[in-house]
Formats: structure tokens, sequence, C-alpha cells
């Protein structure tokens, strides 16, 4: 540093590099960390000290929880989600949120504790190479080795977890950084770039939709909003469009509007993927990367070159024509996007597929009869029924997703908290971040047993921060999407996927909350009006026939598939 520099530097306070981190996430208008605390990152505890009124820091009871309730209060809020794990192990059990982060362009920023500067290189106790190891499932990974070039690290983080594809952004903290002293500059906050479509581009959007003749939306990615959702919507009317969602967006348009038409999901309604192959000819996809889900194994388009002529907006250069050739690309969001498409003339009348795809979807979404004690057809039902309209309802994996995707009417933005990584778990920590964030809404984290208890140790953090939340737990004694498969592929040769649980009333009392078993479909409306009527976490489980597979096929029927399979190669 030159003298003029130092000299320069002689107003600012001296602080350490935990305080300095903390008053640049203060700066940047970060209001909540997650974390599971760790002597590698004192400094920084310390440092939020300072900031408990403005800045809450939630104690999670494993890092992968920490990381998820960052990822879902991401979601919730548009900003990035910050968790704090320390070295080694906090690291490594921290990736599974991370992923999540990653997979579904979520804007985060992860802390990691480090060993000391001098003891790198050497294997140290708990010492990794983050850059290595988060390489693959973040957007940049670095590490602090200054305490004066953490306003400089965070800033940068900061833009580039939030800018082009959102995503995750790792940041380690070795010892020294956090706990020596210095005078730095703080740095300003944070004003995201605006990119604007041109209008002769956007001139030429309108000449292909009043060329086409059965043209789709297709709408999803990350930087929506309400205002968005309702953007889109209007722009679906005026052009005639009809709309599918990306795979666990379904909440980014009103369910209940006319031109709504379904999602691109795991088992998707077979006629709007009929009519995509068959009679659709230009494919809007605002926002989604139309990943291995939503093409449906890459196998609904065609690549390079689609069938259907291909309009691709999307915030991230970087993903237009990564895998599907576009006849005209947006490298910007979805809500400038549409802000500027909205000038343009209304087609002349509603595409045919509108009414075509719209009374398909209903059709495909109204629960079937059940033979079973516990319809969870039904289920779904009375939740849209019941549950306000701006209820969140979080997911992990599992075939009970199956009814909720399917049956479950969104209608506000945001109310789907779903990881497109199709990450097990998820349910309870998003759950918990979403009731912390917005305390009062109605919130449901809906599990299979197997899902469930891979993170219902949250469930002590919901208790300890007031984080009113409903637990559903669906329970089969079974890993069911794993059976699905052994019985389809490898008939009467099940292993590994039986569980013997523990009694879950119990276990949401031991974590001070209430809960009730339920096993019969004319006990689930009363149980769900007491666990929204009680003021503390609400368990309600959900025994369900192990036959009860999904809503169109048994467990016997899936055995009898895999047996017929086998007989035919014999």
């Amino acid at each position: 540093m030159t003298d003029a520099a130092a000299s320069a530097r002689t107003d600012l306070p001296l602080r350490h590099g935990g305080k300095i981190l903390a008053d640049q996430l203060a700066i940047l208008g970060a209001d909540t960390v997650f974390c599971v605390p760790g002597e590698s990152f004192l400094g920084l505890l310390d440092g939020l000290h300072d900031h408990a009124n403005a800045i809450r820091t939630i104690s999670c009871r494993h890092e992968g929880g920490a990381t998820n309730m960052a990822e879902a209060h991401a979601k919730m809020t548009g900003k990035p989600g910050i968790a704090a794990v320390t070295r080694g192990p906090g690291a490594t059990n921290g990736c599974n949120g991370l992923h999540t982060g990653f997979q579904d362009s979520t804007p985060m920023i992860l802390f990691v504790g480090q060993v000391s500067r001098d003891h790198f290189a050497r294997e140290a106790f708990q010492e990794i190479d983050y850059r290595q190891m988060f390489g693959p499932m973040a957007k940049w990974v670095a590490q602090i080795e200054s305490a004066e070039r953490i306003p400089e690290f965070i800033g940068r983080a900061w833009a580039v977890a939030m800018s082009g594809r959102p995503g995750p952004v790792v940041l380690a903290l070795p010892e020294e950084t956090l706990s020596e002293q210095a005078r730095v500059a703080d740095l300003k906050p944070w004003t995201p770039p605006v990119a604007a479509p041109a209008a002769a581009e956007v001139a030429k959007v309108g000449e292909m939709l009043a060329a086409a003749r059965a043209p789709l939306m297709v709408i999803g990615g990350p930087g929506w909003s309400q205002a968005t959702a309702e953007a889109a919507a209007d722009f679906a009317a005026a052009q005639g469009l009809p709309v599918v969602t990306a795979f666990r967006r379904q909440d980014y348009m009103d369910n209940a509007h006319p031109n709504f038409c379904g999602t691109l999901g795991i088992g998707a309604n077979p006629a709007l993927l009929n009519w995509i192959r068959e009679e659709c000819d230009l494919v809007l996809n605002l926002g989604s990367r139309l990943g291995e889900i939503a093409s449906q194994g890459y196998e609904l388009f065609s690549i390079p070159v689609m069938k259907q002529a291909l309009i691709q907006v999307h915030p991230g250069a970087e993903e237009l024509g990564a895998v599907y050739s576009p006849d005209l690309a947006f490298a910007c969001a979805s809500e400038a996007f549409l802000a500027a498409a909205s000038g343009l003339p209304p087609r002349d009348g509603q595409s045919p597929g509108v009414a075509t795809l719209r009374a398909a979807f209903e059709a495909f979404s109204t629960p079937p009869q059940s033979p079973f004690a516990l319809d969870m057809g039904a289920v779904m039902t009375e939740m849209n029924r019941a549950l306000p309209e701006d209820a969140v309802i979080s997911n992990g994996a599992g075939n009970y997703t199956i009814w909720l995707h399917k049956f479950r009417m969104l209608r506000k933005y945001r109310t789907q908290l779903a990881p497109t990584s199709g990450s097990m778990g998820y349910g309870v920590p998003a759950a918990v971040s979403a009731a912390i964030t917005q305390p009062g809404r109605t919130v449901i984290a809906m599990g299979g047993d197997g899902c469930f208890l891979m993170t219902a140790q949250e469930l002590a953090t919901a208790k300890q921060y007031g984080a009113k939340l409903i637990s559903l737990v669906v329970n089969n004694g079974m890993f069911g999407t794993i059976r699905m498969h052994q019985e389809r592929h490898h008939p009467a040769r099940t292993i590994a996927t039986d569980l013997v649980n523990p009694d879950f009333v119990m276990l949401a009392r031991a974590y001070g909350g209430e809960g009730e078993q339920v096993s019969e479909t004319d006990q689930f409306p009363a149980a769900l009006a007491r666990a929204m009527a009680s003021p503390v976490p609400y368990l309600i489980e959900l025994v369900v026939d192990p036959e009860a597979l999904t809503p169109v096929q048994t467990l016997s029927q899936a055995r009898a598939q895999g047996e017929a399979a086998a007989a035919a190669v014999a």
C-alpha cells in the first residue's frame, strides 16, 4: 500500500474482518443468515451480533438444513440467501442446498470457514480446497485472504449471485481473515443491471406469433415475481397463447386462468405432450432452460433444432442456444421482455390450442375415485378448498409429490417451494424458512415418510424461532418411488426400500409441536382445520395404503407391468 493510500484510510474505523463482513451484508440488504455455528467463523458471528436488530441469525440443526433454508429464503424474497457453515464436515453437509440452488437458478452466498493461512496445502485439520469441491455447483468460488479485501469480494459475490442466470457463490474464510483488523471503506448498495430487448427484435416476435398456427408459451426460470406472473397472463390472453410451466414452476401463473394449460413435469399430461409433438409450430420459451424434466428426457423437442420455431428468452446469455438453437433470442429477464412485448398488437383470436389444452388440463387435474381408505386426491381437493390462496407448500421428492403437483391448484406466485433438483429432505427446512420469512402466511411442508425424516430435526429450529408450519407426512412405510422402479424393472426382487418408522405424532410433540394421525379420508378436513388453528407447529401423519403408489397405478399393477415385461423378454 502506498503512503497516500495509507494516509487516506486513517479516518476509517479499525474493524476486525468478521465485523467488516457483517457490515457489508447489512449495507447490501441481507436480513437473515442461516448457519450451524462453527469455531472457524467466530469473527463473522461476532460481527453479526452488532446487527441483531437488522439481520436475523438462525441457528439450524444441520448444515444441509441451513443451506436449504437459505435457498428457500432467496426464493421467497428475491435476494441472495445467506448461509454460513464451518470447514470440512460442515461444508460437505451443506452441499445439498447449494446443489439445489444451482439447478434452481437461485441466488445464494455460502460462507465457509477455512484453516489458517499458514496451514494451507498440508491437509490440515478439516482442510478442503473449496474451489475444487464446489466448482461444479457454484457460479463462483473464491477465498478471501485479507480482511482489507472483504468489501470487494462481498460486492462481487452479491453481483455474481444475482446477475444473468442467478446462482450460488461460495466464499471461503481463513481464520485470520475474520480475526485480523483493517481500515477499509465499505461498499455501496448494489444496483442491478437492466437489459431491455430491442424494439425491432420485439416486433419480430409479433410477426412470428401472428404467422403461427399453434403457438405455445412455456414459462419458468429465474427472476420471477407476482407482477411478472400477472404480466405473463395478460400477454398470453392478448396473444391467445396456451401457457404451460416448466417443472416445479407451477405457481408462475394463476392455475385458474383460462390460458393456463398445465406443466411440463414428471408424469406430464399425455394430451399436452401429444399436442406439442403433433400440432405446435412455435414455442415462446420464457425463462426456462427446458432441462431434462421439462423436455421429457430431451425427447419432446428435437436437438439442436426444434421442429417448432423457437423464441428463447433468458437472463443468462450463456443459456441461449446452449441446447436448442433459437430462431430469435433475448438475453434479458422475463419481466423486461414482457414489458417490451406488452405493446404488440393482439393476435387475431385465441389459438385453437387454448381451448383444447385447457380442457385437457381440467380433466387431467381432476382426482379419480380411489378405492383406498385414505384418498390422497380427496386430500388435495380439501387443501384447495380450505387453504388461503397465498398458502405456501414445500416438498422434497417422492411419489407423494405426484398428487401435490397434479391436483393442487396454485393461484399466487411463490406458493410452491419445490426443488427442481429433485432433492429429498427439502420440504421441512424450506417450510421453516418460509414461516420465518413471512410469518403471517400458512406454510405447509409435505413429505413422504422417507423424505420427511431426512431433515425432521429442523422442527427444533421451527420451535426455537417461532416458525409456525404444518407438516403433512405421507406414510406408506417405504421409499415408494424406488419401490415402483424395482417392481417395474426387477419384479419380486425388491430390496432396501421397506421402512420402519417412528411414531410421527410423538416425534412432533417431542419437538414442541402437536399432531395427529389420519387414516381415513373423512378425518382429514377436521385435522387440517386443527392444524391451521394451532399456535405451535403441527404434524398430520397421513397413513396411506402401500398399494396407493400413484394416482394412476397401484403397487400390484407396477409389479404386473414388470412381470409382463420380463416375460416378453424371456
